[in-house]
């Protein structure tokens, strides 16, 4: 059984050897852990501080490609180190190392593909009120969304069976984390969740400016995920609020018509027929993004079976 451990890095070579150290050398059940480090385009030499430190593994960008295409790059690279169990774990420290075998226990025992830490985000001292709020509230929508129980959807700090990773397609750039819980649960994987504990904040976050940002962000995220694996459902949602506007205006049209009212309202009717019109046509868009969906899952399993079939140690280089 082999461990991957992945740390997306940019600008990381303070804190980096702080979360290097704090990582396990050894745990139960697992008989080889590998460490990863993805440098998204650092400039302050955060690749040469791994290398330094005794990470073997080192994916470079040249330049910054964000979060999202970093952890996807690292689920690449450790697939190709043979993984039977990758973890994602942040450099800056957000978490602790001594979490690891809890994390990865539910898929070791072959009950989860993929094991989330809660941070239990209501109780994390240096959130403030309103992000507080803000992840509670962004964990229910993922969870309505994607029909899973996983409390804290935006943690990064999460476990994935090989199988869970060959099987993922993160598609945004913003963030992986909402986006995989969401391809998850459409795709039948099996989510589990454990507590973990988390460290004291030692600087703000880099993935958003504002937290009005993220919401908007993570928001037209979750809108364009769903939507790809649920077209014919949104669409059809959507066409017929439009169509349902127009059969009422319509039958206000008739009604007035009917007791001699209907004079000079003629533009009831045309508004009426435009959102007949409309409606249909959003259901019909649903038809054919249900038709391009069934093309995209055919897509995924020939990805799946030819990353399945991949198993290359990497080379050591930048790229």
């Amino acid at each position: 059984m082999k461990l991957v451990v992945q740390i997306p890095c940019l600008n990381e070579a303070e804190s980096l050897p702080r979360a290097l150290a704090d990582l396990p050398r050894s745990i139960p059940g697992v008989d080889e852990i590998e460490v990863l480090v993805i440098d998204d385009g650092s400039t302050d030499g955060t690749a040469e501080v791994a290398r330094a430190a005794g990470v073997r593994h080192v994916v470079r960008f040249r330049q910054t490609q964000g979060l999202a295409r970093g952890f996807v790059a690292g689920l690449g690279a450790a697939l190709r180190l043979g993984a039977d169990v990758i973890v994602n774990f942040d450099a800056d420290n957000q978490y602790r190392g001594a979490d690891i075998p809890r994390l990865i226990a539910p898929i070791l025992a072959g009950e989860a593909d993929i094991v989330i830490g809660d941070r239990a985000v209501g109780s994390v001292e240096h959130f403030s009120p309103a992000k507080r709020v803000l992840q509670r509230l962004g964990s229910w929508v993922v969870r309505k969304v994607s029909a899973t129980d996983v409390p804290d959807a935006t943690s990064g700090f999460r476990a994935l069976s090989r199988e869970a990773a060959l099987r993922m397609n993160v598609i945004t750039e913003f963030t992986y984390t909402l986006e995989t819980i969401i391809q998850a649960g459409k795709q039948r994987l099996a989510l589990a969740h454990v507590p973990v504990a988390t460290n004291p904040e030692t600087r703000p976050s880099r993935l958003f400016s504002t937290s009005w940002n993220y919401v908007k962000r993570s928001a037209a995220s979750i809108v364009r995920i769903y939507t790809h694996y649920e077209p014919l459902k949104t669409f059809s949602i959507l066409g017929l609020v439009f169509f349902g506007g127009g059969v009422l205006i319509g039958l206000r049209f008739v009604y007035d018509y009917r007791f001699g009212l209907g004079q000079g309202k003629v533009q009831s009717l045309i508004l009426g027929a435009v959102l007949l019109i409309v409606g249909v046509q959003v259901m019909l868009i649903g038809l054919i993004g249900d038709t391009i969906a069934a093309n995209r899952r055919l897509t995924e399993e020939i990805l799946y079976l030819q990353r399945k079939a991949e198993k290359v140690e990497p080379e050591k280089k930048d790229e």
